[in-house]
């Protein structure tokens, strides 16, 4: 884990891998990503609209570029590298070039973020389920959260077939902080669970027991009911969010009493046990106790940005601030650092800045500078949450710091000189030139970046090989891939 070598609020403008590569490893705690879908369909903002000029292809074709990415796929991870080659012969040589652009940017995206970070990829049928492999081969089967739906749209008519409503995102990394993601109960769900009011409020019944006999207190008789005669034993609840209530709001030290029938005279003096007309003891549970609900993998309460939305840009894909907010919430603390390598109209850093997150993002487009900035500068002024609350809002905005230049990494170390490993790399290459495969004297080899500095490449040994005094001059500042390609 290394410090960012990059300010909070800052917006690079470019593609954003050689950005990716020039930033420290494990230095970012979110990822949120909404990059193009491969849906062969052309975007453009309306003319008049805050993200008029925003335009972008969303189609795909292979190019000798990303078949020279594909083959160094092969050596980084050849798992990613098997899915794509299954995706070209399954969908065909559009979707390969797709999969290898998000499959580099992926490697990145996995080296930058922190041990305990996160990571939602937010994609549609198009290509998720390729999407999906392809994260479980880059991030690991055993980092996977959940496959979420976002439904976008109401009711939609597809000829042939059930109508297409939602969006999917793609979780993966650390569990959630469950506190920061609860809804309220639904008037519906609390009328139908909560059926009974006294003077603390509205309550379910809930059972004491469980299923199965046990030993000990848990199986013996409590004001002349025993759990053992039906097959079952106490289970006065100890841990969760109900005890914790009980504990804060009723019953000083109730948690820490070992003894179960104990803690079941103390819910009974306390007024939270109630007998049925058989005699039955039940628990009352309260409404006031419940902190609300953990939203489930299939989100429908959060609507899209509609046309009369004050938050609306008239950016072509932009997703609304509940869905980022959510999903930073649930996936970050405040102050952590949030990357958004596609972001667009800014959504995600405009949700991070209300929170309180620190934040940074990149993007083709130089409408991304300008719309964070507006968007930020609008939102500190109307937003009564930054109003009142020191943390978000209580230094003055000073503006994005925009750049066009990757950041050069400082967590590798203090580096020697990259010429000093000409007498290594000469033995390792066995005097072979790296381009023409040309075997030369050792006078006549050069030590050049696979990645360039300029393009994010680093002094490090990986990044290092040896190239003929030819092959080195009619490599220039292309990275290797983008040579071999032309060549």
């Amino acid at each position: 884990m290394s410090d960012p070598n990059f300010a909070s609020g800052t917006v690079w403008t470019g593609d954003n891998l050689p950005v990716m590569r020039g930033m420290n490893s494990e230095c970012v705690d979110l990822i949120y990503l909404d990059p193009p879908f491969n849906s062969n369909r052309d975007y453009a903002a309306p003319i008049g609209s805050e993200a008029a000029g925003a335009a972008f292809k969303d189609t795909w074709t292979l190019d000798d570029v990303d078949v020279c990415e594909h083959g160094e796929l092969a050596e980084r991870n050849p798992a990613a590298y098997a899915v794509i080659e299954a995706a070209r012969q399954t969908h065909g040589k559009g979707m390969q070039s797709y999969l290898i652009f998000m499959a580099v940017r992926l490697l990145e995206m996995r080296r930058v973020l922190k041990a305990g970070g996160s990571i939602y990829l937010h994609c549609d049928d198009a290509a998720g389920h390729w999407l999906r492999t392809l994260m479980d081969a880059v991030f690991g089967v055993a980092a996977f959260r959940n496959e979420i739906v976002w439904k976008r749209i109401g009711n939609h008519n597809d000829a042939g077939r059930f109508g297409r409503t939602g969006d999917r995102l793609l979780f993966y990394g650390a569990d959630i902080r469950r506190d920061g993601v609860r809804v309220p109960l639904s008037e519906a769900n609390v009328a139908r669970k909560y059926r009974h009011e006294d003077d603390r409020g509205r309550f379910s019944d809930g059972d004491l027991t469980a299923d199965g006999t046990r030993e000990g207190e848990s199986g013996e008789a409590w004001r002349g009911w025993n759990p053992t005669d039906i097959g079952r034993h106490w289970a006065a609840p100890r841990t969760g969010d109900y005890a914790a209530w009980v504990e804060a709001s009723m019953i000083p030290g109730y948690r820490t009493e070992p003894s179960i029938l104990v803690r079941l005279d103390m819910l009974h003096e306390a007024g939270l046990i109630q007998f049925t007309a058989n005699g039955t003891p039940r628990l009352k549970r309260y409404l006031a106790a419940n902190p609300g609900q953990i939203p489930p993998d299939v989100w429908t309460d959060i609507p899209p940005v509609n046309s009369q939305a004050r938050e609306r840009t008239g950016y072509p894909t932009q997703k609304p601030l509940a869905l980022l907010d959510r999903i930073i919430k649930a996936s970050s603390d405040p102050g952590d650092m949030v990357l958004d390598p596609f972001c667009g109209c800014a959504t995600a850093l405009v949700a991070a800045e209300r929170i309180g997150r620190e934040w940074v993002g990149i993007d083709l487009s130089p409408l991304a500078v300008k719309l964070v900035n507006d968007r930020i500068s609008e939102d500190r002024a109307a937003t009564k949450e930054a109003k009142n609350n020191p943390v978000i809002g209580g230094s003055l905005w000073g503006g994005v710091n925009a750049l066009n230049a990757p950041p050069v990494r400082t967590d590798l170390g203090e580096l020697p000189d990259y010429r000093t490993h000409r007498h290594r790399l000469y033995g390792e290459q066995e005097g072979v030139c790296n381009g023409c495969n040309t075997h030369f004297p050792f006078r006549v080899m050069e030590v050049d970046h696979e990645l360039p500095r300029s393009r994010g490449g680093t002094d490090h040994p990986d990044n290092l090989q040896l190239l003929c005094s030819g092959c080195n001059r009619s490599k220039g500042s292309k990275t290797m891939a983008e040579w071999k390609a032309a060549s």
